[in-house]
């Protein structure tokens, strides 16, 4: 009882305004935020190394269509299959029609690990149309996806979903939205998470850009994907099936990363 009264109540609408059929929400907000920041930061980076605008914005419209096709594919794969499987259009359509009349239903479930996928797919896809090298270039993406990433875990903040596991800790957060259990706020543990890397990769860019291509790739991919392998575990499980299993989803799909950035670190130059 004492820790639920310590606790702290979230109990944000996830609805900055609404104006009759739009409606901003802060979870969008953080979305463009991610996009609007990354590309300040990668144009920064195009400038100093002669390159232009015009190739940004092409690689841009990539990795944003990447993201968010892998992002939408990887929720309806790996965690909602069964329900998806006989519902494929609505993997596609922001809206379904069943015995209850018509829906508009958005695009609710975004995966991380899909939308990691669409952005190596888009990037690979990218840079094979314009013969750019490819681990030049994820040396210097790899840099602006942590911040990106921190200001999405604040939009699930905002929306009370993702949450964390119970706990009596003094930093413990009600979600009203979604219990009345104190819990760990996993969505901020990821977020501190994500810019502490975001410091590190930076720093390490800034300090020998030109370092073996595919190490600083290397290093994101073990740091990012190893604090997602930890921090799981301050996290419910975001489906029923996952609670049998002894790694959850999240985790069994952070493996392959971590090996390949283990790969990209320790792989010799070629001669």
């Amino acid at each position: 009882m004492n820790s639920i009264l310590s606790a702290i109540h979230w109990n944000i609408d996830p609805e900055m305004f609404n104006l009759g059929a739009f409606a901003l929400r802060y979870y969008a907000l953080c979305w463009l935020l991610a996009f609007f920041v990354s590309y300040v930061i990668m144009l920064r980076i195009f400038k100093k190394e002669g390159r232009t605008q015009e190739q940004l914005d092409q690689l841009s419209i990539y990795i944003f269509l990447g993201t968010l096709i892998g992002a939408r594919l990887g929720h309806c794969l790996f965690y909602d299959f069964d329900y998806y499987k006989d519902h494929i259009l609505e993997i596609f359509l922001p809206f379904k029609w069943d015995k209850n009349g018509f829906q508009v239903t958005g695009f609710a479930g975004l995966a991380s690990h899909g939308g990691a996928i669409g952005i190596l797919t888009a990037l690979y896809l990218f840079c094979r149309k314009t013969k750019t090298d490819f681990l030049w270039l994820a040396d210097r993406l790899v840099v602006v996806v942590p911040i990106a990433g921190a200001l999405i875990r604040i939009g699930n903040f905002f929306n009370s979903e993702m949450v964390g596991t119970p706990t009596d800790l003094p930093w413990a957060i009600i979600f009203d939205r979604h219990d009345n259990i104190p819990r760990h706020p996993g969505q901020l543990y990821e977020a501190i998470a994500y810019i502490i890397i975001f410091i590190i990769i930076g720093s390490l860019f800034k300090s020998n850009p030109n370092r073996q291509k595919g190490k600083l790739f290397g290093i994101f991919m073990v740091l990012l994907f190893g604090a997602r392998m930890v921090l799981e575990h301050f996290k419910i499980d975001q489906e029923d099936f996952e609670q049998s299993m002894l790694l959850n989803m999240g985790q069994l799909l952070s493996i392959p990363f971590i090996l390949v950035g283990l790969y990209f670190i320790f792989r010799k130059p070629k001669a």
